[in-house]
């Protein structure tokens, strides 16, 4: 199997999405290893030593300090290994614009300043609200994401704490009654998930056949009762006047940057 190692000397986060970014790009089986803290001539040489198939491999490297990148490339032009440095030519570029120095300072994007913790705090606050768990969070969110079960809310939530966005989801059901306090706030902090019902089925069969020993026609992805919840959904996001977005076959960054853009969030 071909594998692209992502080489960082921090947590190697960023090294990690460009090389499964590259990966998706490959109708193939390709592997990616995330390799972190390599901020030293040892730790380059032990790296590059514990590759086994040097030529079934690439490595994307977001190495900041100067010494140790040059160091790793000149390993990897040694046992013909393919490399690319992602971060070094945007600094490069970045500082002949600016007409300054780099700090060359290693997990310098993950530092622990006033936006860390907003997005500390505000990922505390989806976990604390998640599900309807209190609604008195309600007025206090920046977003308030409504729909059916498996409308992808809480997945949401979390992808939006992480850009700082305290964000809850409110669960539609028929037999639970809307919370007072969706209708007391803002319709431009509601956001309503709706999706295809032949999709939303299919994901709740998976998740019947995954978490459960009930049989598939259970009530909870019976087609009639999804279609159902969905003319009931579809009645209350009306009532509640709030933007709707449908998730069918939209994955939950593309719909997070939808959420984003329309609350006026930089992404």
């Amino acid at each position: 199997m071909f594998t692209i190692y992502a080489v960082s000397d921090s947590i190697g986060e960023t090294a990690e999405q460009v090389a499964r970014a590259t990966a998706s790009q490959f109708e193939c089986e390709i592997e990616v290893k995330r390799i972190t803290y390599v901020n030293t001539f040892n730790e380059v040489n032990r790296f590059i030593q514990g590759i086994e198939d040097k030529g079934n491999c690439m490595i994307i490297s977001t190495v900041v300090l100067v010494d140790v990148r040059e160091f790793l490339v000149q390993r990897c032009v040694e046992n013909s290994i393919q490399i690319s440095n992602v971060l070094g030519p945007c600094v490069s570029m970045a500082s002949i614009a600016l007409n300054k120095m780099p700090d060359y300072k290693p997990g310098a994007v993950w530092d622990m300043d006033e936006e860390y913790y907003k997005k500390i705090e505000a990922m505390e606050f989806a976990i604390q609200y998640d599900d309807s768990k209190d609604n008195s969070g309600i007025k206090h969110a920046d977003v308030i994401l409504t729909g059916l079960s498996r409308t992808s809310k809480t997945p949401i939530c979390m992808y939006l704490a992480n850009k700082g966005v305290k964000a809850l989801n409110v669960p539609l059901m028929p037999e639970v009654k809307v919370p007072q306090e969706l209708y007391e706030i803002d319709r431009k902090k509601i956001i309503g998930l709706t999706i295809d019902p032949m999709q939303l089925i299919d994901i709740r069969k998976h998740r019947i056949d995954r978490y459960s020993r009930l049989t598939n026609d259970i009530e909870y992805a019976n087609a009639e009762r999804v279609l159902q919840e969905l003319e009931y959904a579809d009645r209350i996001m009306k009532r509640l006047g709030c933007k709707i977005i449908d998730v069918t076959t939209r994955a939950i960054e593309d719909t997070a940057l939808i959420i984003l853009e329309y609350i006026g969030k930089k992404s």
